[in-house]
């Protein structure tokens, strides 16, 4: 009883520490630095609804000149991706690039436009219409910005993403092998990894089934080429030997390259 009666006091200290609290209300503030000012100030203590409302009414409000319209785009941009608003983020980041690209905050914003953009696709499986466009971010990044300190970092997760990209099309050709037997279908979709991706992890395990396909449809000079590259590459993968057990070496190895796929992958099914 006793731990019952302190959780209701405190519930209601809470309550009435709301009430006394003033409502953030955008008509209390008739001047633009005034509202700035309780915007960062609800920003700061994490409300993120009242944030937004002040920041984004300061984006529309304060003139081109003024410097306090990137500082309001970058938090706007920042309670959005708090609160899980991550393709609002991205463009309100953006916004503060491509407005004021000279400002201290534009290569800032730029990294993290493509971050949010990249929190938008969830699972390599999925549409990766969000990962080619963080990429896009990265690389405005790394081409306005080549000297920001800030590249490093674009170019350490461009590499994650491409994992990404690598591992769906590895995952649609996996698909054809396995379950359709279509090992021509799949071919071109482990091409794909290994034309568009071939530092990834992934362009290992692609190459492997190009081996299985290229065996499973009796392309032996083509098991052969590539049983040659995987075998100078990975000299004691015990995997590469185990599928390209009995597949000879070529006489004269090619150059370590897969041309691009020559025909348009086909569809998958819908699931």
């Amino acid at each position: 009883m006793h731990r019952i009666s302190r959780r209701l006091v405190a519930a209601a200290v809470l309550a009435a520490t709301a009430a006394c609290r003033p409502d953030f209300e955008l008509k209390n503030f008739t001047a633009t630095d005034a509202l700035y000012s309780a915007s960062l100030r609800e920003f700061e203590r994490h409300h993120w609804d009242n944030a937004i409302l002040g920041f984004e009414k300061l984006t529309t409000d304060l003139s081109p000149r003024d410097s306090l319209l990137p500082r309001s785009y970058w938090y706007l941009a920042e309670a959005h991706d708090r609160q899980g608003e991550h393709l609002l983020a991205a463009q309100s980041f953006s916004r503060l690039t491509e407005t004021f690209p000279e400002d201290s905050l534009a290569d800032d914003a730029a990294l993290q436009a493509a971050r949010s953009y990249r929190k938008l696709w969830r699972k390599p499986q999925l549409d990766s219409q969000y990962g080619e466009t963080a990429i896009a971010s990265y690389n405005t990044l790394i081409g306005l910005y080549p000297t920001s300190p800030l590249v490093a970092e674009a170019q350490k997760e461009i590499v994650q993403l491409e994992e990404w990209f690598a591992r769906k099309d590895f995952d649609a050709g996996d698909y054809y092998f396995r379950v359709r037997k279509c090992y021509d279908c799949a071919m071109i979709y482990f091409n794909s990894v290994l034309t568009k991706y071939p530092n990834t992890a992934t362009a290992r395990e692609a190459a492997l089934r190009l081996v299985e396909s290229y065996k499973a449809i009796h392309y032996r000079d083509d098991a052969s080429e590539m049983c040659t590259q995987l075998r100078q590459r990975f000299p004691k993968d015990e995997k590469v030997g185990e599928v390209c057990r009995g597949v000879p070496d070529v006489a004269a190895p090619k150059p370590d390259s897969i041309p691009a796929p020559p025909v348009k992958p086909p569809p998958l099914p819908a699931s």
